[in-house]
């Protein structure tokens, strides 16, 4: 059977609303709902902890979602946090990211929660990302995968009382301690 369904591209992705959030993933636009308040919480201390470590040594910078990240014509994401080494900077344009950055942060939600586990971790490590982190709020844990030959690899995974390290920014930590709160 042959499929007649169109792949879109960033050209196509471009003309969407800026009043909606969308990622272009396989040539397919996908709608992304407003987060809930837990990961917008994790979002904010991981950006203000990992943004204070990479700005006071002046590795780069940090970017969190909504920002453009195209892996491909036909691959657009909006990671939740982002870090882009000074020697990778070549990568930022006016208008995007363009291709994998160093370390990429997803943060699941149910809405997002399969993708950012399959297709988005498929992509980030076949565009060439060094470091994964997908941190649960549900399950109250961060794991950290690390790019290996040809996928990532677990580096390691951090439950709510125990601190996260980071395998590519060497001296990072981030205290689990609180972070998963309830309210």
């Amino acid at each position: 059977m042959i499929s007649l369904q169109t792949k879109l591209t960033y050209a196509d992705y471009l003309k969407t609303s800026d009043d909606e959030r969308y990622e272009l993933l396989n040539g397919e636009l996908v709608m992304a709902p407003a987060p809930r308040e837990i990961h917008q919480y994790i979002l904010g201390r991981l950006y203000i902890e990992m943004g204070a470590f990479i700005y006071e040594r002046d590795l780069g910078d940090v970017y969190f979602a909504p920002t453009d990240v195209a892996l491909s014509d036909m691959d657009v994401v909006q990671p939740d946090l982002l870090f882009v080494s000074n020697e990778r900077n070549h990568i930022i344009t006016p208008e995007n990211i363009q291709g994998a950055p160093d370390l990429v942060v997803e943060i699941l939600s149910p809405a997002t929660a399969e993708r950012d586990r399959t297709l988005k971790l498929d992509l980030y490590a076949r565009h060439g990302a060094h470091e994964y982190w997908i941190v649960d709020p549900d399950a109250r844990t961060i794991m950290v995968l690390r790019r290996g030959e040809r996928r990532f690899e677990v580096a390691g995974i951090y439950g709510a009382e125990q601190t996260a390290r980071s395998p590519i920014l060497e001296g990072f930590t981030f205290n689990l301690e609180g972070k998963f709160r309830r309210r």
